[in-house]
This record gives C-alpha cells, sequence and structure tokens, in this order.
C-alpha cells in the first residue's frame, strides 16, 4: 500500500525565472538526495510518482507551491522529511510542510480551484501614488463586468472575468486578489492587471519595461457540497501532520 504526501514549498529570488519542467527536474533529483523512498512507475522507462499543482508562470515568486508524491514507505515525520529536503535545497526553493493525504483526496492538480496573489509596482515605471493606484484599483473592481479577451490554445474569446476575481484589494499601493485558477477558469494576475491598465490608466501593459512584480501567496481547493456557497481551504490544510 503507497502513501500519498503532499509537498508545500516556495519558490523565490531568481528561481522564480525557473520553468515548470526545470523546477520538476530539480525536485526530482531533490527527492532521490533525501533517501524520500519514493514510488516508481511500472514499465520500460519508470518515473517517480510526481503530480504538480497549478505550475507557476515564469518571473512569479511563490510563496505556496504544491506537488504530490507517492511513496512506499513513511521514514521519519513530517519535520524530518523536511529538513533532509532542505538540506538538499538551493537558495530560492525552501520546503515549508509535508502532509499525508488521506485515500479519498484527488491530488493536487486536480484540486486546484483558487489562488491568492500579491501584486506591487515594478520601480518607477508607473507614475502613481499608493494611494492613487489603491483607488483606481478599487474603482475598477466595482465595476459590475470586466469584459476582455482571453487567449486559448486555440483561439481567443470575449470573457466577463469579474465573477473569476473571488476578491480584489488595494491597500498602500499594494494590490491582493483571489482568482480563479485550475483546468477550467483559469486566470492569470497578469490579465487582471492587462486590463486595468488599458481602462483605467489609459496605458499598454507591457513586460518590458517591467510594469507589475507578481507573487503567489497561496493555491486552494473548494471543499463545498453541492448547492453550498464556495468555500476554499488550502492545499495544504488537506493532509495530516505525520507524527515521529
Amino acid at each position: 500500500m503507497r502513501d500519498k504526501i503532499r509537498v508545500k514549498f516556495e519558490k523565490t529570488g531568481m528561481m522564480k525565472f525557473i520553468g515548470h519542467l526545470d523546477v520538476m527536474r530539480y525536485f526530482q533529483k531533490a527527492i532521490r538526495r533525501a533517501n524520500i523512498d519514493i514510488a516508481y512507475s511500472e514499465g520500460f522507462s519508470p518515473h517517480q510518482k510526481m503530480s504538480f499543482a497549478a505550475p507557476l508562470g515564469i518571473g512569479l515568486v511563490g510563496m505556496g507551491e504544491y506537488f504530490d508524491i507517492e511513496v512506499y514507505s513513511i521514514q521519519g515525520s513530517s519535520e524530518d522529511m523536511k529538513n533532509a529536503l532542505n538540506n538538499t535545497m538551493v537558495d530560492g526553493f525552501k520546503v515549508v510542510s509535508l502532509r499525508k493525504l488521506p485515500e479519498n483526496v484527488p491530488n493536487a492538480m486536480s484540486s486546484v480551484y483558487a489562488a491568492d496573489y500579491t501584486v506591487t509596482i515594478h520601480g518607477d515605471n508607473i507614475k502613481l501614488s499608493p494611494k492613487e493606484l489603491s483607488e483606481k484599483i478599487i474603482a475598477f473592481y466595482n465595476q459590475d463586468t470586466i469584459i476582455t479577451e482571453k487567449e486559448t490554445k486555440k483561439s481567443t474569446r470575449m470573457l466577463d472575468i469579474k465573477p473569476l476575481i473571488y476578491s480584489l484589494t488595494s491597500v498602500d499601493g499594494v494590490t491582493k486578489m483571489c482568482l480563479s485558477t485550475g483546468s477550467t477558469d483559469n486566470i492569470k494576475p497578469e490579465l487582471v492587471m492587462q486590463k486595468f491598465c488599458e481602462t483605467y490608466l489609459g496605458i499598454e501593459y507591457t513586460e518590458d519595461p517591467i510594469l507589475f512584480d507578481y507573487q503567489r501567496d497561496e493555491v486552494y481547493t473548494n471543499v463545498a457540497k453541492e448547492g453550498e456557497a464556495m468555500k476554499l481551504v488550502t492545499l495544504e490544510d488537506m493532509g495530516e501532520v505525520i507524527e515521529g
């Protein structure tokens, strides 16, 4: 019987420029170096049983990132395994917690429902005081609809993203937002700020020069039953601490 473990980690500093595939390869090596008894798939080319939650875009800091692994056996406590992994980490990666998942919990990728982000102005590329920015952000969010173009792999469609922005606040120039995330309605903070720039700042959103810095703070699942109001729980809280 294999056990499922959920790993929460941070991705900061220069590591924010590392793409998802390289992050996955890095943790595969870290798991081996930490001597965690990870399970492997069968067949001619066995690979580690590992599943990441929503991949983080290049250039974004991540303070609440997740992946699941399957292990043949649990060796030590959550703290023991966390320390073993952190002893292999380079600057910019840090394991925050490991939790054992109950049998009926879906994997991290299929659990994702929403995510929290922090957005700040990058340098002096926008000439607004923190108070002015916050006032404009709130006015932007108070609209009845926020219609924008959203590109998919096959086409571009018009979409009202207002229902997919679960919350948006801005205080002293620091903007916090909770967005729909996952395979069905995945909204990126860049899309929100692009529409904000076009409609409330009258400027074109660009990545060069960089206008905003983005940080993903946490990832959530929705545990509400059918017919109930949305009830968000962190992916971390779906697991249980492993005692020594």
